[in-house]
């Protein structure tokens, strides 16, 4: 898959621009910010996501990156965060449930997918797919904690398919979240990886290892959802950047870094 390229960006960011312009998203003298609690696998594409909304709307994005159920926790417990990136639908409609969500904020803005990642120098050969994790050379797979990691789940669901989890739950390296599981490979702290095709598009991961995307049919869709947080002061501008993610630009820019579009976009 093709990084977008500086040209491709300034196209995209044009056409950002236009749309939120007629989103009513025009520059204001008196801006805010927006701070939001961000799914790990996100880390590749939220810089230059926030970036295009301020350039056409004049409010920073703040993201802070972790695992969806620790912010989950976290926002149960009053975290002071506007918006809420969730890697699945699930914490986002636990907490619209609870009257934690703003009303008709929650929606599907893409659908994950996990790939067999390995660094370059590792000796294995990721082109076998899952089947290669039985390999001795393979001590140590990284996976994000399936307590709390959606991703994590899925690289259980894909293990189970294929009758390997037993096999291999000894070899399991658990991440924090999904970055912290890529991490662990990239620094050669594990052999192999189950992570976010997302990730493996950052500069160093795609000079330094290669990888394997794993069937969608092995694993229950990783559909992502987002939402705004009832105790935000700023659910306004929450709402608005909500509809900036439906902009043709950024959904191609979302596309364009490993996510798909979801089967049915907008409230699961």
């Amino acid at each position: 898959m093709r990084r977008p390229t500086d040209s491709t960006r300034s196209v995209r960011l044009c056409a950002a621009v236009l749309c939120a312009a007629a989103l009513g998203l025009a520059p204001t003298a008196q801006a805010q910010d927006l701070t939001v609690a961000a799914a790990s696998d996100l880390q590749t594409v939220f810089p230059s996501l926030a970036d295009q909304f301020q350039r056409a709307s004049g409010h920073a994005v703040k993201p802070t990156f972790g695992s969806s159920g620790n912010f989950f926790a976290q926002i149960q417990n009053g975290a002071p965060f506007d918006i809420f990136f969730s890697a699945d639908s699930d914490y986002p409609k636990h907490l619209e449930a609870a009257h934690l969500a703003a009303p008709n904020s929650l929606r599907v803005y893409a659908r994950g997918r996990i790939v067999l990642w390995t660094r370059n120098d590792s000796g294995v050969d990721v082109r076998r797919g899952l089947a290669v994790l039985s390999d001795p050379r393979v001590r140590r797979i990284a996976i994000a904690n399936p307590e709390h990691a959606p991703y994590g789940r899925a690289a259980v669901a894909a293990l189970e398919h294929e009758r390997l989890y037993g096999g291999v739950k000894s070899k399991l390296v658990l991440g924090e979240n999904i970055s912290q599981a890529a991490q662990f490979v990239l620094s050669g702290n594990a052999e192999v990886g189950i992570i976010a095709l997302s990730l493996t598009l950052a500069p160093e991961a795609r000079t330094a290892g290669s990888s394997y995307e794993i069937p969608t049919s092995f694993y229950p869709p990783i559909d992502q959802a987002v939402v705004v947080l009832s105790a935000s002061s700023h659910q306004n501008l929450a709402r608005q950047f909500l509809e900036f993610l439906d902009t043709p630009a950024i959904v191609r820019l979302l596309q364009d870094y490993g996510f798909a579009r979801p089967s049915t976009p907008g409230r699961p």
